[in-house]
């Protein structure tokens, strides 16, 4: 049989298809597993992730999406859906709970999500406001640097700031090595040349934070020794002790902004208004269908930590 006839036999052309039939959506890109065999191990015994079922999993919190939110607009990516799956120590229904949630968030704060994309956050890259160190921890972990002092409130909002630390925090997870899924865990909060102020606002609100939480937040002032103790000095820059040169902003600016690309088609494209058939799917729990929308905007940004 020729190569033509033999194409034609086994690909059935557009016209034989009906006119209400349309070809099956393609499949998400398959996932290739990046992690070294020691990260392989970790992600075993603490995220419960069993790379013999990891795929099977995944097509698991697919289906689920599918079934219960079949107009969720979201990535079905094999590399996506594991974020979450290693978030909630592949428990599939919470999974699916902080996917949701996750796009709940990024639908009702459109100040900080809508146009999220490292050119229109140029201002707060030039400021210095904020870099990740070169150099990970000796647990991997990186070194999330900023430096509120270099925020000038006249020339933008906050929001600016927290969307520049948003953009970074997903440009962090999506290397596999750093990824325990989205939510990032934040493995310890270390506040240096803090006034003094701030240790009587923090003790007033220390007892409200989860025992968990309120343990990783370490006040050092201007004890740069007591940061050491935690953040070994080859690792950072000499404006805090270190032995690792001058503190380098430049460079993080320019990996997000070579990411451009990846940013514009995650979070510049439409996304449904406050009432659409997405709203109900996405109001998080305890908020009612019946609550307006701008009440549900900040019921949700009260419940950011919860998301994030």
């Amino acid at each position: 049989m020729s190569e033509e006839s033999d194409s034609l036999r086994t690909s059935p052309s557009a016209a034989s298809l009906s006119e209400n039939e349309l070809p099956p959506p393609p499949e998400p890109p398959g996932y290739v597993c990046s992690l070294t065999e020691e990260l392989v191990t970790k992600a075993r015994e603490e995220l419960q992730e069993k790379p013999e079922w990891r795929l099977r999993d995944v097509q698991a919190l697919r289906d689920m999406v599918r079934k219960e939110y079949p107009n969720l607009s979201t990535s079905l990516e094999d590399a996506f859906l594991l974020r979450f799956l290693r978030a909630r120590k592949f428990d599939y229904d919470r999974a699916l709970q902080l996917l949701v949630n996750y796009h709940s968030c990024r639908r009702s704060w459109p100040e900080v999500f809508s146009n999220l994309k490292p050119s229109a956050l140029k201002d707060v890259l030039d400021s210095g406001f904020l870099t990740v160190l070169p150099h990970t921890d000796p647990r991997g972990c990186h070194v999330l640097c900023i430096r509120p002092d270099r925020w000038i409130p006249s020339n933008y909002p906050i929001t600016e700031n927290i969307r520049a630390i948003y953009l970074t925090l997903e440009k962090l997870i999506q290397s596999e090595e750093t990824q325990d899924g989205f939510p990032i865990r934040i493995k310890a909060v270390h506040i240096v040349n803090e006034p003094r102020i701030f240790k009587g606002i923090f003790a007033i609100i220390k007892p409200f934070l989860k025992e968990k939480i309120a343990n990783r937040f370490f006040l050092h002032g201007s004890d740069l020794n007591s940061l050491h103790t935690n953040l070994p000095r080859n690792i950072l820059p000499k404006e805090y002790g270190g032995t690792a040169g001058e503190l380098d902003t430049a460079s993080w600016s320019a990996v997000l902004l070579a990411s451009e690309d990846d940013f514009v088609r995650e979070f510049c494209q439409p996304v449904p208004a406050c009432d659409s058939i997405l709203g109900q799917a996405l109001l998080p729990e305890g908020l009612a269908s019946d609550v307006p929308c701008d009440d549900s905007v900040r019921a949700v940004k009260s419940q950011l930590y919860s998301c994030y």
